[in-house]
């Protein structure tokens, strides 16, 4: 039984055959197919990405991961001299090592935050609160985690940004407070239109909770924020191509050329479409809906068992997919072992303060959920 379906995705059957259709054809005349398909491919791609994120194709750039996403937007931001970046300490390395080694190069200032005293205190107000005081007048980037995958808490991403916008409302252009987010564990598991959600940029891997191929992921950016990153690497898209073809200068920066260039696997990213069209097939809010089901009865579970302490909030607005808890008088990777033992594959948090982890998902039934917490009932 996969409890840890959130890690990568087993590819559905849709996504599995626009992948096998593709390689095929290009196995068979390399240079025909990425002549005549990759550059027609990538706007079916960024329409597709767009509709479901309820935003427009211009506003889509396409990569590889969300670690690749959130070091494109970080490393593209420029930074005047005294401005920050203001985190928490509760995101992942990703997020972190981007904003550092972004840093290191623009000579900005890092600040990290909590959100939280302890797993049990945890509130939205509280949240938002304390990300409303941090911010500073050197404050330039808030960067967060949509689903945090330290404790499975869902940060309430609309109203952190309604925050952030009443702190820009006597801030120029210039200086105005960006929000970055993560949400590669929110995309495909919660009933949200990420366009409107308020972020200024969302970077996501498309190959965990929306069942995408493998090595593909997004960034989505309001149109007027695409101008405010450098690109980092080389895209092969018209606008940047044909300049150098002419030999001329470039304009403001267009979301496709943040998209890095160079050959990629070709196969996998014109076929996350089928994996968008697999979502919607099925509805959103359904998908959501069966996810919280399923989580909120392991959740609901767990609590009531003397020898187990479940860190990720009950309440289902600050919770998605992913389920942290703890055993008494055991680490986590024997806690991960004993269900291995019982084939349920769990996993564990990989943080300094690490927690087993479970995931119910699409890919499980009620009866799934309940043979594995039997098994977590058992290591009392």
């Amino acid at each position: 039984m996969n409890m840890s379906g959130f890690f990568l995705a087993s590819h559905p059957r849709p996504v599995r055959e626009a992948i096998d259709n593709y390689r095929r054809a290009l196995d068979d005349d390399p240079f025909d197919v990425v002549e005549k398909v990759e550059f027609g491919s990538r706007l079916r791609v960024e329409r597709a990405v767009a509709e479901y994120l309820g935003g427009k194709a211009e506003e889509v750039a396409l990569t590889d991961s969300t670690t690749m996403g959130l070091a494109l937007i970080y490393h593209g931001l420029t930074f005047k001299k005294g401005q920050e970046i203001l985190t928490t300490a509760h995101d992942h390395y990703a997020q972190h090592e981007s904003i550092r080694l972004a840093a290191a190069r623009s000579g900005a200032t890092v600040r990290k935050i909590k959100l939280f005293d302890d797993y049990q205190s945890i509130s939205a107000d509280e949240i938002v609160s304390r990300i409303r005081k941090a911010i500073s007048p050197a404050t330039r980037v808030v960067g967060v985690t949509w689903v945090h995958s330290s404790s499975g808490l869902r940060l309430p991403i609309r109203r952190i940004a309604d925050a952030i916008a009443e702190a820009n409302a006597k801030r120029g252009d210039a200086d105005r407070v960006l929000l970055v987010v993560d949400g590669v564990h929110g995309l495909g598991a919660v009933d949200e239109t990420v366009a409107q959600m308020g972020a200024d940029f969302f970077a996501a891997g498309t190959h965990k909770w929306i069942f995408g191929p493998r090595g593909t992921g997004i960034i989505w950016a309001k149109s007027e924020n695409w101008k405010l990153l450098r690109p980092v690497i080389p895209s092969f898209a018209d606008g940047p191509y044909g300049a150098w073809m002419e030999g001329r200068s470039l304009g403001e920066t267009e979301a496709q050329w943040v998209s890095p260039g160079g050959f990629h696997s070709f196969e996998h990213r014109w076929a996350l479409p089928a994996a968008f069209a697999f979502h919607r097939e099925i509805g959103r809010a359904r998908v959501a809906e069966r996810i919280q089901t399923l989580n909120s009865m392991a959740k609901e579970a767990l609590a009531k068992m003397p020898h187990v302490r479940v860190h990720t909030p009950r309440d289902p607005e600050l919770s998605a997919g992913l389920i942290c808890f703890d055993v008494e008088g055991m680490k986590p990777e024997a806690v991960v072992e004993k269900l291995l033992a019982k084939k349920v594959i769990a996993s564990q948090s990989p943080y300094a303060t690490s927690h087993p982890r479970l995931s119910p998902s699409l890919l499980n039934d009620e009866k799934e959920v309940e043979q594995t917490l039997g098994y977590v009932r058992a290591m009392a």
